[in-house]
């Protein structure tokens, strides 16, 4: 399949999917490959087919959506990020916890694909936030939509190229090096918990002090599905809870009540007004 056969495919799907072609510009080989395996596994000769075949079986829309799944992750990944919630974002939202009598700060990774946000998260409580705050634990929820990557999350298992961004001194403490790579340690896997869902479908009934949402939301849905998934998630941040997108995304207008912390970073805070 050529590439400008899969360009006009995915125009012309990808708003039926309520995701946007803009989101998906600079990563459609990686989706116009898989469709193209499609195509061969149905046994239609051209993209435009593939039209006509969606319009008869409408079952088929989920296939593609599954096709559309962008998964792009590895620790540590935009360090800048990671400095921030730890020498400033974790440790007031930490205080915060202390203050209000609770016993644990709750987070929530959105789109965690094969987990290595959600345990840089705990890496990050366990060696940076957890000595100076005794009392305190740390649990986070990370969820996917899609069931494989979740699995390969629970393993917690990786290859070198996914850690390679980590500081040396994590690298040493938290992972254990083995004939399947560089793998978790107990204590690092122990706060994070994995869920298989669909942000577009349902969020979790907790409420969270820190939710991050990087590169899945306001990149890929389409505006009006931005500004709902937006809605429910700032109903599950505390007050004065943290929200962390992607560095080049934006949050829709509105904003939901949420101000920026850090806006060159993708940080925005709660305010107490919502």
């Amino acid at each position: 399949m050529k590439d400008y056969e899969c360009v006009q495919l995915l125009q012309w799907a990808l708003p039926r999917l309520r995701l946007r072609w803009a989101g998906f510009r600079k990563v459609r080989k990686q989706v116009c490959k898989r469709v193209d395996q499609r195509l061969k596994e149905l046994g239609l000769p051209e993209a435009r087919e593939y039209h006509t075949y969606l319009d008869a079986h409408p079952e088929e829309w989920s296939v593609l959506d599954e096709l559309c799944r962008i998964s792009i992750s590895r620790f540590y990944r935009d360090r800048q990020v990671f400095q921030r919630l730890e020498r400033e974002v974790l440790y007031e939202l930490a205080q915060m916890a202390v203050a209000n009598g609770e016993y644990d700060v709750r987070c929530w990774s959105i789109g965690c694909a094969s987990g290595e946000e959600p345990y840089t998260l705990a890496i990050l409580w366990k060696l940076g936030l957890a000595p100076r705050f005794p009392t305190l634990g740390c649990r986070i929820l990370a969820t996917d939509v899609d069931q494989r990557m979740i699995e390969r999350a629970r393993r917690g298992c990786y290859p070198a190229s996914s850690v390679k961004d980590l500081p040396e001194d994590f690298l040493a403490q938290a992972f254990l090096r083995t004939a399947d790579g560089f793998c978790v340690k107990a204590p690092y896997r122990e706060p994070v918990t994995f869920l298989e869902q669909d942000i577009r479908k349902t969020v979790p009934d907790d409420q969270f002090h820190l939710i991050l949402c990087r590169n899945v939301v306001f990149t890929y849905f389409d505006d009006e599905l931005q500004r709902q998934s937006l809605q429910q998630i700032t109903e599950r941040l505390v007050p004065r809870g943290a929200l962390v997108i992607g560095s080049l995304e934006s949050i829709p207008e509105g904003g939901s009540g949420l101000e920026p912390w850090s806006k060159k970073l993708g940080v925005y805070r709660k305010s107490l007004e919502t």
